[in-house]
């Protein structure tokens, strides 16, 4: 199971987070990145644990001011990006020159999604995973492995149906090893979560308690 940690725009430190995802990760051998704001990059992953960003813009070098270019992430030492969550929402086509732009930089991407139709739909676009996110979940208390079980199975039969080789993860409300769990009982490969760990008054417990699940 991969674990992405989202920081978004969250008053916590994003060294201090990373420092507790690269601990755990080395101590349980389970796979931890960290994506924190741009601004970010280079101090996380200077820490050594896998460092993404939150978005990448569906533009190449020029005049494109106020944009995510994906080559900057990469030589700020990002290795993978999200593209469309749901905070940040894209038109398909700006999916597809995102994912053409992370390829060039060589990130691996995550493309989010809020049902099983949209993750079949941008699985044909050939990203490296889906993560399915219902939106009136996100931020919650109950993850969407045990309030819509069926949103996962579905996920995870759409995006098999289109290409196997794509990557099923899930996230809104996983903050717990039962919530991991649960997700890999339902096919997922991976989840993502934000004020989970974020949000926690102790991040490396919040951590140990997730990877108690795999």
């Amino acid at each position: 199971m991969f674990i992405l940690v989202n920081l978004k725009a969250y008053p916590c430190d994003p060294v201090a987070v990373a420092e507790a995802a690269r601990d755990v990760a080395e101590s349980s051998g389970v796979r931890i990145a960290v994506a924190p704001q741009t601004a970010h990059l280079d101090r996380v992953a200077a820490t050594g644990v896998e460092t993404w960003s939150q978005h990448v813009a569906p533009i190449e070098h020029g005049s494109h001011t106020g944009h995510t270019l994906a080559e900057a992430v990469a030589d700020a030492g990002a290795t993978g990006t999200l593209l469309n969550h749901s905070e940040r929402r894209l038109r398909l086509a700006d999916i597809d020159a995102g994912l053409d732009a992370a390829e060039r930089a060589d990130l691996e991407t995550v493309v989010c999604a809020n049902n099983p139709d949209q993750v079949g739909a941008v699985a044909a676009l050939d990203p490296d995973a889906v993560a399915v996110e219902p939106p009136e979940l996100i931020g919650g208390d109950v993850s969407v492995s045990t309030a819509d079980p069926g949103i996962v199975e579905g996920a995870v039969a759409a995006a098999d149906a289109v290409d196997p080789d794509v990557d099923v993860y899930c996230g809104a409300g996983v903050s717990t090893g039962d919530d991991l769990a649960a997700a890999a009982d339902l096919g997922a490969r991976g989840v993502l979560l934000a004020s989970g760990v974020a949000k926690a008054d102790d991040p490396r417990a919040a951590l140990e308690a997730l990877v108690s699940g795999v």
